[in-house]
């Protein structure tokens, strides 16, 4: 019998690792690849979807029709809830059991609240396509309420928006709310004026885009404030309810009130990462992430890798010290491509090897025609921002997109946007207005 191989979620780490097994590799395992969704999704232009820019199967994939050519491929519609490391086999919550040789564990990662997770039903985060429609939904839903409101002080409320974390995720968000209000909407209300909305960018720490130099971070956060985004450094948040958030300032208490608030500032491993440490004792860090050898295998459980968000993992190069492995997206389809190709020096008897991580740099997106970009090359670091940066961010998002229908829809939608300021995708269900904003008289 082949060797089996199971590998769980099929992200970025999880596709790689499953296609690596494609071509010549195909004839030595069979995959079976279980996600809880049916599709792929190219996260990094969520929030597209989540601002009514792009429509979600512009960046989402079919699973099935992604393996449809690769035979030793088996795809599943399913979340597994307990894993037997000494008897190899993974559980399903609908009880089937599926057995393996060979385990690769690309989980991903949730939102966290730092504990407080009761401000999930108040600030919606920004994971799954689910995460990006209610998004979406609350966005417009604000300024259709704002339209009926009468009261000043609670029209206010509806026409602020607040991001709170100012890493990509989040200024990117509040550039495209600061756009859609300034230029999308401009026109199509007649008792409110769109561009009289507030988009407040709040942040913990002393600058946006920590992870980038801090020239770069400082140029980000001068882009912001030109497209009409307040920026709070230096603030956390203490509260969040359905009437707005609380913070804490180098000035003091601070109460912001707001009826769309969006969560950017935290992420945590998947749930998975627990069920792993019980079941091979595994070590977590404290995100929840599992700890893992040079290799991205369990300590005492060569078989199973955990690789992408769910890894606490190092690069490893000859002579330097190990370094951290960012969270992002070559992250984690690199470690798909070590542990595919770790199995098959396995399977042939040959000694495996170490991860080593390829940084190929930051890119983060500000808004139209603002971008900044710090890209590693052998020259050394290669940084630039503005017109040309956006280019650059642009481009490189397409050629990453699976297929080429998605490119061209996704390089289509971008230019009629680019042109008329126009977002097609402002369609969202469950429309009725919240409770927070009940039904009045509205004078002619």
């Amino acid at each position: 019998m082949r060797p089996q191989v199971l590998i769980i979620g099929c992200g970025f780490g999880g596709l790689e690792a499953a296609r690596a097994f494609s071509g010549s590799g195909a004839a030595e395992v069979d995959i079976t690849v279980v996600d809880k969704t049916n599709h792929h999704l190219f996260q990094p232009l969520l929030y597209q979807v989540a601002t009514a820019g792009l429509s979600a199967p512009s960046i989402a994939a079919p699973i099935r029709h992604l393996f449809r050519g690769q035979r030793n491929v088996t795809t599943l519609l399913g979340e597994v809830a307990g894993i037997d490391a000494n008897a190899k086999t993974a559980t399903l919550k609908d009880g089937a059991v599926l057995r393996w040789d060979h385990l690769i564990v690309a989980a991903g990662a949730t939102h966290s609240y730092f504990g407080r997770d009761d401000w999930a039903q108040h600030a919606p985060g920004l994971k799954t396509l689910e995460d990006a429609f209610e998004i979406r939904r609350r966005v417009l839903l604000a300024f259709e309420a704002a339209e009926r409101e009468d009261d000043p002080a609670r029209r206010a409320a509806l026409m602020q928006f607040v991001v709170v974390g100012a890493g990509p995720t989040g200024v990117e968000l509040a550039g495209t709310f600061a756009e859609i209000a300034r230029h999308t909407l401009s026109g199509e209300f007649r008792r409110i004026d769109p561009r009289q909305a507030k988009v407040l960018l709040v942040e913990g720490g002393p600058r946006v885009l920590a992870a980038m130099p801090e020239a770069l971070s400082e140029r980000a956060r001068e882009q912001l404030v030109a497209l009409g985004v307040e920026v709070k450094l230096n603030a956390r948040v203490t509260g969040i309810d359905d009437q707005g958030l609380d913070l804490t300032t180098a000035g003091g208490p601070e109460r912001l009130h707001s009826r769309c608030v969006v969560w950017a500032a935290g992420v945590a491993a998947s749930p998975l990462g627990r069920v792993l440490a019980e079941a091979t004792g595994c070590a977590l860090d404290r995100a929840g992430r599992v700890v893992v050898e040079p290799d991205l295998s369990l300590k005492g459980f060569p078989h199973i890798q955990v690789i992408g968000d769910l890894a606490a993992a190092q690069s490893h190069v000859a002579g330097r010290e190990p370094k951290p492995v960012p969270g992002v997206s070559p992250g984690a389809k690199q470690m798909g491509r070590c542990a595919a190709a770790n199995i098959k020096r396995r399977l042939r008897g040959e000694a495996i090897q170490a991860f080593r991580y390829s940084d190929y740099g930051n890119l983060a997106t500000i808004g139209r025609n603002s971008a900044v970009v710090d890209l590693g090359t052998p020259a050394g670091p290669l940084r630039f921002s503005g017109y040309f940066a956006w280019l650059f961010w642009l481009f490189a998002h397409v050629y990453f997109l699976i297929g080429y229908r998605n490119r061209f829809v996704v390089l289509l939608d971008w230019a009629w946007a680019y042109w008329t300021y126009d977002r097609g995708a402002r369609v969202v269900a469950n429309a009725g207005l919240s409770e927070a904003s009940p039904a009045r008289d509205v004078k002619a």
